[in-house]
């Protein structure tokens, strides 16, 4: 059984280093950004959170659903609703250099965005958000994030590169 947490900064690799576990595991993978968002219309001009209530009841369900699984996100509030329940922890704590390039990188998450028009429109404002992750006190920060690293007392990681 495998029951995995990973997290850190967008374009830290999180998605990919999941995708991956989840094919060699043959697990379940849920990328939290599927379930932290209200379905965006084009009448917004920002994103909004789901209520913490509704992304914790999906959580439960995915839980219920799969004994074995490789779950992945930034956001702290989500990640600790499972600490417990985790096995496994891995910390990608690149430096912010590093996370742009993925970032810059990346190939269209149709998950994520209508289109890779949609996706390369946001990259200026992702670029900017990656570029505070050490400086924030939020649910995605750096500070965050070492707070979960340090209390999880299972096996756990802290990677600084994805090479």
């Amino acid at each position: 059984m495998t029951q995995t947490l990973i997290f850190g900064n967008s374009g830290s690799g999180k998605s990919t280093l999941a995708k991956t576990l989840s094919e060699q595991n043959n697990v379940a993978h849920l990328d939290l950004d599927t379930i932290a968002w209200q379905p965006f219309t084009a009448e917004q001009t920002i994103p909004t959170r789901m209520p913490l209530t509704e992304s914790e009841a999906l959580i439960k369900n995915f839980l219920a659903q799969h004994n074995s699984w490789v779950i992945e996100g930034c956001y702290s509030d989500l990640l600790e609703l499972l600490l417990d329940k985790a096995q496994e922890l891995v910390f990608l704590n690149l430096p912010v250099d590093e996370c742009i390039v993925n970032a810059k990188n990346r190939a269209w998450e149709p998950h994520k965005y209508e289109s890779e028009e949609a996706q390369n429109a946001n990259l200026d404002m992702l670029i900017n958000w990656i570029s505070e992750y050490p400086n924030r006190d939020d649910h995605f920060s750096q500070k965050s994030h070492l707070v979960l690293f340090d209390r999880f007392s299972g096996k756990k990681e802290m990677r600084t590169s994805n090479k």
